[in-house]
């Protein structure tokens, strides 16, 4: 595609510098794009089953065994799970399936460490909030923290952006006091 790229941008180029009109360049170039892309579409060939996904993935990777690695992994997760394919320091092929959801991140704060001889922080029958945004107040989530207690609920998982300030040091006394535990990441 890089190679297309660079022929079309070469030819459009060429075509503009030698008086060509570069509004019909850029027309021209934009209808071919669809004409290539409903072309591809009526090509494409969906994949369906283990072997087909094999023979994909060994075109792909070069190698057979990776091929038949990624088939059975992508048979496991399901058509909507995620596949992630890693560098090895090895030589060895190896894979992971990981249940449920994955973070890179930990705990934002020691304090919420539940598991002290392990150092980890665990939550059962919490509720669940995940935000995009920097959380540096308790009045920005304050209605969903209300509502979290009206529930019955008394644990809090909090996915953010970061946590910081005021916020994070009303999550900890609260938590150390034992009324409402709040495990930020």
């Amino acid at each position: 595609s890089v190679v297309l790229l660079e022929a079309l941008m070469e030819e459009g180029l060429s075509r503009v510098t030698k008086g060509g009109n570069a509004m019909g360049v850029r027309t021209g170039m934009e209808m071919a794009r669809d004409a290539a892309i409903e072309e591809l579409r009526a090509m494409a060939k969906p994949v369906s089953g283990k072997n087909d996904v094999k023979q994909v993935a060994a075109i792909s990777a070069e190698s057979d065994e990776l091929g038949g690695i990624i088939a059975e992994t992508v048979e496991k997760v399901g058509k909507n799970g995620v596949v992630t394919v890693e560098e090895s320091q090895g030589m060895e092929l190896s894979h992971e399936v990981v249940e449920g959801l994955q973070i890179d991140k930990g705990y934002v704060s020691a304090y919420m460490v539940t598991n002290p001889e392990r150092v980890e922080a665990e939550a059962k029958d919490a509720a669940i909030l995940i935000t995009d945004k920097k959380i540096g107040g308790v009045q920005e989530i304050l209605p969903f923290l209300e509502k979290i207690i009206q529930s019955g609920k008394k644990e809090l998982v909090l996915i953010a952006d970061d946590v910081e300030g005021e916020a994070l040091s009303t999550f900890i006394v609260n938590r150390l006091r034992g009324t409402f535990s709040v495990l930020a990441i």
